[in-house]
């Protein structure tokens, strides 16, 4: 049975794509710790991070790393933190989540309540500085 992120990259489960290449889909999380938080997974459907093969592993950190390049200059922050969970969906992910402390970082701070518009809005920005940066 196919995973929520499975089906928010084939289209059937609607999302704010930030990014895409062939192997990976950059999209905002909806439970945002700060506006422009994203989540990065590969296409390929696997649980847990750590069972990619390495050289999937490394071109995932690639592809995120440009997306922290875009949020960054997208949401001017002191650094885009990353996380890596994977309780919640059985498919790898890495959270990307602008910061200006570490306490930022805490998962069970409030979330942000944005509207459509809003995370339309914050979804064009990144994906505009990841498209001038690619």
């Amino acid at each position: 049975m196919a995973t929520i992120f499975s089906k928010i990259i084939a289209g059937e489960i609607p999302s704010y794509k930030v990014a895409e290449d062939e192997r990976f889909f950059a999209f905002l999380d909806i439970n945002p710790l700060a506006k422009g938080h994203t989540l990065v997974v590969p296409k390929r459907e696997v649980d847990y991070l750590f069972d990619l093969d390495d050289e999937e592993l490394a071109a995932m950190q690639v592809f995120a790393k440009g997306v922290a390049l875009a949020i960054q200059q997208a949401f001017p922050c002191k650094k885009v933190g990353q996380a890596v969970i994977g309780l919640e969906v059985p498919h790898a992910h890495i959270h990307l989540i602008p910061i200006q402390r570490e306490s930022d970082m805490i998962f069970s701070n409030p979330k942000l309540q944005l509207t459509a518009e809003e995370f339309q809005a914050i979804a064009a920005a990144i994906h505009e500085q990841w498209a001038k940066n690619r």
